[in-house]
């Protein structure tokens, strides 16, 4: 109704609108909307998935909190992975951008063990992973701080480290 008066009302924990009627949860236009599920319970799996470098699978968050029941934690856990991946689409790289490739190792398949396997530059083992990071230039560094600092990073995952490759993975993360 466009109406900006509200009250809470502590029996069903919602905002009504004063016009309309219309109720409002806490967890309207969320990633919780029509969630069962307490705000305790969404808080703490987004501070186990965020806090450390390694995710936690759905099954350790719902032993983590006690629940008794599988689905509900897992549609909770894949939710806010779905959240926080959309959210890197968001962030653009703006000014210096400074392009850089990085090899980060990957599993081998249990029917490649036993084969030898190319070692340096064309590892089957290492992933190439092209790494953008927006620089920033500092007003005022600290003594023995350099004059740049890093705003966000954009990562993609390469088949080759071709120019015209890198050339079309840099134009794609940075548009």
């Amino acid at each position: 109704c466009g109406g900006s008066s509200h009250y809470w009302k502590k029996d069903k924990e919602q905002y009504e609108c004063k016009h309309c009627k219309t109720r409002i949860t806490l967890k309207s236009g969320t990633v919780m909307h029509k969630s069962k599920l307490p705000f305790r319970y969404w808080f703490i799996a987004m501070h186990l998935l965020t806090s450390t470098k390694k995710t936690f699978s759905a099954k350790e968050i719902q032993r983590q909190l006690g629940h008794n029941r599988y689905h509900p934690i897992w549609h909770m856990v894949h939710k806010l992975r779905q959240v926080m991946g959309r959210r890197d689409d968001e962030y653009v790289p703006a000014g210096r951008i400074e392009p850089d490739e990085g090899y980060f190792s990957t599993e081998t398949p249990e029917a490649e063990k036993d084969k030898p396997l190319k070692r340096g530059r064309g590892s089957q083992r290492k992933s190439k992973v092209l790494v953008m990071a927006e620089s920033e230039m500092v007003a005022s560094p600290a003594r023995g701080q350099k004059p740049r600092s890093v705003g966000y990073l954009k990562m993609k995952v390469i088949d080759d480290l071709k120019k015209e490759t890198i050339n079309k993975a840099v134009k794609e993360l940075a548009a």
